[in-house]
């Protein structure tokens, strides 16, 4: 049986920029990517933690270093500058591939930089 494990979290992020006009996904800064093991493209979910709002869309890599967090297109509209979110990838594997690990999350301060990785 295959189930939908949480793989890994970028956890309080705070939205940089909102761009409406756009085909809609998430552009995340690739060090932060990175940080949390989510591949560019790779489907993820987007929790606001200011109004409650989900959504799901995928990571687009935006440039190394700048800390940016960009909802695009009609994700645009679930969020403000300013937002903290938790960005959220899943796996689906067997529990005898999944095994006992536990989540990667990411601990970011309120300019996007890494605190802690647990």
């Amino acid at each position: 049986m295959q189930r939908i494990y949480c793989k890994s979290k970028i956890h309080k992020a705070k939205v940089t920029n909102v761009e409406l006009d756009y085909d809609g996904s998430a552009e995340i800064d690739i060090d932060l990517l990175e940080s949390a093991d989510i591949a560019p493209w790779e489907q993820v979910q987007i929790v606001n933690l200011e109004n409650g709002e989900r959504l799901w869309t995928y990571a687009i890599p935006g440039e190394r270093g700048s800390k940016i967090i960009a909802l695009k297109g009609p994700a645009a509209r679930k969020a403000f500058i300013g937002d903290r979110i938790i960005i959220i990838s899943y796996v689906i594997a067997s529990a005898e591939e999944w095994g006992k690990r536990n989540p990667k999350t990411v601990l970011v301060d309120e300019n996007n930089n890494v605190k802690q990785i647990k």
